[in-house]
């Protein structure tokens, strides 16, 4: 059999130097002039209805009657959908064993329980979203309700060890150890809800022809999405196609299946017409999911050389009472420090409210809040450098699992971060350094993520033209998709980035598992690399048996292609000359993606270091950020310019839900109370100053053909524990109750300063 080149060998070579290249977003274009459409713009099945949601106004109870007379004679509206004339839906979450939580049904107006605030009651279908929206205010219901649990806090004393590996894992005698430390630390720390608030709210256009469903939704993941919607509607999975060409954010919010999309397709089928439905900003707050709250202890044991010996890392978090979901907030730690005794646990509370499930980052994002402050406290307490007690404790092997990392460049992240920031003019004693009134710190914190692979399958196609297109059911949430995947293709089969026509978004093209868990770069670009591999090798032995072409009776492995050309030797020629010739109708190409054998016998991840300067305010209590640098290591980058603003974007969340995001629910009746981006406080241009990002060389080829590794989740990773370690550095205080917010500053605050 010949002997081809590789994936890994082309992508090593980077011949054509496509690959890392700062490539400008080739879907760009379309969005800026508009011609990128997404779901709620539509209108490929003509003119639709709209449907506007009711929500429930209760936490808790059952619906003894609705009154939608009022609605149904208002102007324009066409139907009014609610549990008493709902098509049949299968029942929540089935099959109950179906394997994965995203895949089982999602059923609206189903029932008349309600089971939080905002909980569907009707759908309104009218001509306009005004019509629609006017109609559903008419609504009005009477309710029996429920005694709900809604405080955290209040019902901490239920909870409970989910049925899961990791909720309980257990390494060495962490108590005896814990004792027995010269050093020890014992601190709880706590974060709050944090919300979904993506650009584009969750929206769907449904279509029937016949007893195929077209869905174009907003959602990251279009297999699943098609399970799903197949499963609740109880028909074939092959009668259901989901579309998402363009998708305006996700992070985990677009995971599920939403209530619009659901009741979208219900209402189609009923009225025989195309219904769209989007959720208002506010309904996204009470009806997508939610990232949940926590209570973390950290215990920390360590010799006097700042050594670990022991550390545990618990955490308390809640869940929906219909809809478990448990945030792995201890997960990161385990393969993070060395110590010969480890605990790790997770436990949940049921509470009335909305669906928590995966926000960016899930665990990560707020289990590195609690772990990397706590790691910054006991360098505080032993004299040492934060970087130097890291440096300590770094292992030679997962300290967990026992599996040797598939490579680890943490400890590069942090020098290299360090000289670069100017870490070494940072003063070791808080409360040291000021500009004018302000007091100015620096902190630092680790950075990690679990680096997944997924299957996925593609296939490229050439033309006579020299156009190359990839078609595959991947999805782009802003992050790049559409640009990586050209660039893999077009540095492959030795073509301009420009030849490549990109075609994701459809769930009948072959499987992707879409954009979710940072996967999904590694998991699709693979299967397109194999594909362009695959397709290199049909030309390659196309044009070598082609007694016409200049290559005939060359050495087909030996084939290079570059600049729209296959080069063997001395010999060309180019790709759109052999194919007009000699397969006039063109080439295609499958390529899939598999997980190998071995990719569990090794600790993945993903590592960086983020530096933080900030100054307070000794009167106000006010924390500005001054500047920021995140360092990371996440194996071959393949776009700079993307893989940035990833980086970028996740350090800036980091920066939020370290000194302003958070909400609460209003315990009268269950609401969130921030429902809105006014309310809900994020950060604006003016809280972000002289932030940077940059990745350090490292190829993992024990992750994938590529080499790489996600980042899009990598950048939140440890962001707010280095803006809350540069608070304390700057004034002493150490406030373990995020985020750090203007009345826990002034309360803490030494009157000295």
């Amino acid at each position: 059999m010949t002997d081809f080149p590789t994936a890994s060998d082309i992508a090593d070579a980077n011949r054509n130097g496509l690959l890392g290249k700062p490539v400008d977003r080739v879907d760009g274009w379309a969005k800026v002039t508009g011609a990128a459409q997404y779901s709620y713009e539509i209108q490929e099945a003509g003119e639709p209805l709209v449907g506007v949601i009711a929500g429930a106004t209760i936490a808790k109870g059952k619906i003894l009657g609705i009154d939608t007379a009022a609605a149904l004679a208002s102007p324009g509206v066409v139907h009014v959908m609610t549990h008493e004339n709902a098509p049949p839906q299968a029942p929540f979450c089935h099959p109950p064993d179906v394997g994965n939580r995203l895949w089982g049904s999602k059923p609206f107006l189903n029932t008349d329980e309600v089971r939080c605030y905002g909980d569907p009651i009707a759908l309104v279908v009218a001509d306009t979203f005004e019509n629609a929206r006017h109609a559903a205010s008419l609504i009005t219901a009477t309710y029996e309700g429920a005694v709900a649990g809604l405080s955290f806090e209040d019902n901490l004393s239920a909870a409970y060890t989910p049925d899961n590996p990791t909720a309980k894992v257990d390494v060495g005698d962490f108590d005896v150890a814990f004792a027995n430390a010269p050093v020890r630390l014992d601190e709880t720390y706590t974060t709050p809800i944090h919300n979904h608030a993506q650009m584009e709210p969750h929206a769907s256009l449904a279509v029937w022809e016949g007893e195929r469903l077209t869905l174009f939704t907003a959602c990251q993941l279009l297999k699943a999405t098609q399970r799903s919607v197949a499963e609740t509607l109880m028909m074939p999975r092959d009668n259901v196609r989901i579309v998402a060409r363009y998708i305006g954010g996700g992070f985990g919010g677009k995971l599920h299946v939403c209530a619009g999309a659901t009741l979208a397709a219900l209402a189609a089928k009923v009225l025989d017409r195309p219904v769209k439905v989007q959720l208002t900003r506010q309904q996204m707050f009470a009806v997508s999911t939610h990232r949940t709250a926590s209570r973390q202890r950290i215990r920390l044991g360590a010799d006097t050389e700042g050594r670990l010996t022991a550390i545990a890392h618990e955490g308390v978090m809640h869940h929906a009472r219909f809809f478990d979901f448990t945030e792995p907030v201890a997960a990161q730690t385990r393969p993070l420090y060395a110590a010969a005794n480890r605990r790790f646990r997770h436990q949940t509370v049921a509470l009335d409210i909305p669906m928590a499930d995966a926000v960016r980052a899930p665990g990560e994002a707020i289990g590195m809040l609690a772990i990397e402050a706590a790691m910054d406290e006991l360098a505080h307490r032993l004299g040492l450098d934060p970087i130097e007690l890291r440096v300590r404790n770094e292992p030679t092997a997962d300290p967990t699992s026992g599996k040797p990392y598939s490579s680890r460049s943490l400890v590069g992240c942090m020098r290299e971060g360090a000289a670069r920031f100017g870490w070494d003019r940072r003063s070791a004693a808080p409360g040291q350094v000021r500009d004018g009134r302000f007091l100015v710190g620096m902190g630092m914190a680790a950075a990690i993520r679990t680096n997944y692979l997924m299957p996925a399958r593609a296939t490229v196609g050439l033309n006579v033209e020299g156009i190359a297109t990839i078609r595959q059911a991947m999805t782009d949430i802003g992050t790049g998709t559409y640009t990586i995947l050209a660039q893999v293709a077009a540095e492959a089969l030795g073509l301009a980035v420009g030849a490549i026509r990109v075609e994701i978004g459809d769930s009948d093209f072959p499987p992707a598992p879409g954009s979710g868990g940072s996967f999904g770069a590694a998991s699709a670009a693979s299967a397109v690399l194999d594909a362009a591999m695959n397709l290199r090798r049909e030309i390659a032995e196309l044009a070598v048996a082609d007694p016409q072409s200049p290559l005939f009776g060359a050495a087909p492995q030996d084939a290079v292609f570059t600049e729209g050309a296959i080069l063997i030797g001395n010999r060309a020629e180019r790709l759109t000359d052999l194919l007009a010739r000699a397969r006039p109708q063109g080439l295609i190409a499958d390529g899939k993606n598999e997980v190998p054998k071995d990719y569990n016998d090794y600790s993945q991840h993903a590592h960086g270091a983020h530096f933080a300067e900030v100054s307070v305010d000794p009167v106000s209590g006010e924390i500005r950020l001054r500047r920021m640098l995140g360092v990371f290591a996440a194996g071959r980058v393949l776009n700079e310019k993307t893989a940035r603003s990833q980086a970028l974007g996740g350090m800036i969340w980091g920066v939020g839900s370290a000194l302003m995001e958070e909400n609460h629910v209003d315990l009268r009746y269950g609401s969130f109370t921030g429902q809105d981006l006014a309310g809900y406080h994020v950060p604006a241009h003016a809280d972000i100053v002289d932030l940077d990002a940059l990745f350090i060389e490292e190829h993992d080829d024990k992750a994938n053909p590529l080499k790489i590794k996600g980042v899009g989740e990598l950048g939140i990773c440890g962001a707010g524990a280095a803006v809350a370690n540069a608070v304390f550095n700057a004034c002493g205080v150490r406030l373990r109750d995020y985020p750090l917010t203007l009345d826990k500053m002034l309360e803490a605050l030494p009157d000295t300063l």
